[in-house]
């Protein structure tokens, strides 16, 4: 069991109130992603779950008791840090199974754990090397793999990719979301990267100044954002945003449109540009249009390669479905 419930949690730093109260609840097996812009209290929140940091107010109740003053090592839970955090003169093996070792657990029930962790996270081959003997990928799966020995009600991922590079954290992705589904326990996971959020989470929820903006699936996020906030955050490329005359036409302060959501002539459409840098991918190019009322350029994703050049003449059209509008505190208008 893994269920998590946050009732009116606030924490506070002296003066300053990093997160006012706040309610949250995580369900039983859930991918949960706390994303949001760097100091937007995501880490914090994180860390009042796992009792390493003292609420100001509030309770928080771990698969139905109140964990509010439970101090970490009793709350069940298993946290994954940004450092790795392993010693460098123990094995994998002994690395894994040290938080075994210190709860004073049969040797018999650690070697099973063990062998069953380094089998699930594919580190068998590596059992008896060195941290300094590894990859980064590897590393972090041995520390993961710690993680996985203590059968926790939950996992608590800080930032666990952002040590790694663009490739890495490609696999290791790919792998945490696998592991997720393998050991069916809830896990909850920190990242300032919405693509990560948007392809490892069954739910997201988008945190700005220690305020829940929204909480969905991402694609519930990615069609329907409550705000213009989360409009602009989810999604690579972000949204664009237009004010003035062309979001005037629609009755509303600002208009928003995802890039794959613009048509691009030389002909004819709604709005005159001129394009400026193009980047091409090969499946996807991307167009970067200064177009008026639009304080940056507006991008525009093309399938394939496009033929158009820096300095041409262009016309966009906004798929009208996919128009996004927004009031002037930044709300949706449905």
């Amino acid at each position: 069991m893994g269920q998590i419930t946050l009732n009116q949690v606030t924490k506070s730093f002296g003066d300053v109130n990093v997160i006012p109260p706040l309610d949250l609840e995580i369900k039983d097996g859930e991918f949960v992603v706390f994303v949001g812009p760097s100091g937007c209290g995501k880490s914090t929140l994180l860390r009042l779950i796992a009792g390493l940091e003292d609420m100001t107010s509030g309770h928080i109740a771990i698969d139905g008791k109140d964990a509010t003053d439970v101090p970490p090592a009793k709350r069940g839970l298993a946290m994954v840090f940004q450092s790795y955090a392993l010693y460098p003169h123990m094995s994998v093996r002994k690395n894994i199974a040290f938080p075994l070792k210190m709860a004073k657990m049969e040797q018999a029930e650690i070697d099973k754990r063990v062998d069953n962790a380094a089998k699930i996270l594919n580190l068998a081959d590596y059992i008896d090397r060195r941290p300094g003997q590894l990859s980064g990928g590897q590393r972090q799966r041995v520390a993961i793999g710690r993680a996985i020995v203590r059968e926790p009600a939950a996992f608590l991922f800080d930032e666990p990719l952002s040590n790694l590079d663009a490739a890495l954290r490609v696999n290791m992705r790919l792998e945490i979301s696998e592991l997720h589904k393998q050991l069916d326990t809830t896990m909850i996971y920190v990242t300032h990267d919405q693509v990560e959020a948007m392809t490892m989470a069954d739910k997201i929820v988008v945190l700005r100044a220690g305020n829940i903006e929204q909480v969905g699936s991402p694609l519930e996020l990615y069609r329907t954002p409550r705000n213009q906030f989360v409009a602009g955050f989810i999604g690579s490329p972000k949204m664009n945003f237009l004010t003035d005359a062309a979001a005037a036409e629609h009755g509303c302060k600002t208009i928003g449109i995802r890039p794959e959501h613009l048509d691009i002539s030389r002909e004819s459409g709604a709005w005159k540009g001129v394009v400026g840098v193009s980047e091409h991918l090969g499946s996807d190019t991307f167009f970067h249009v200064k177009v008026e009322g639009s304080k940056d350029p507006l991008t525009v994703r093309a399938s394939g390669e496009v033929d158009l050049h820096r300095g041409e003449t262009v016309f966009l059209t906004p798929q009208g479905e996919h128009l996004h509008k927004f009031d002037a505190q930044g709300l949706a208008i449905r």
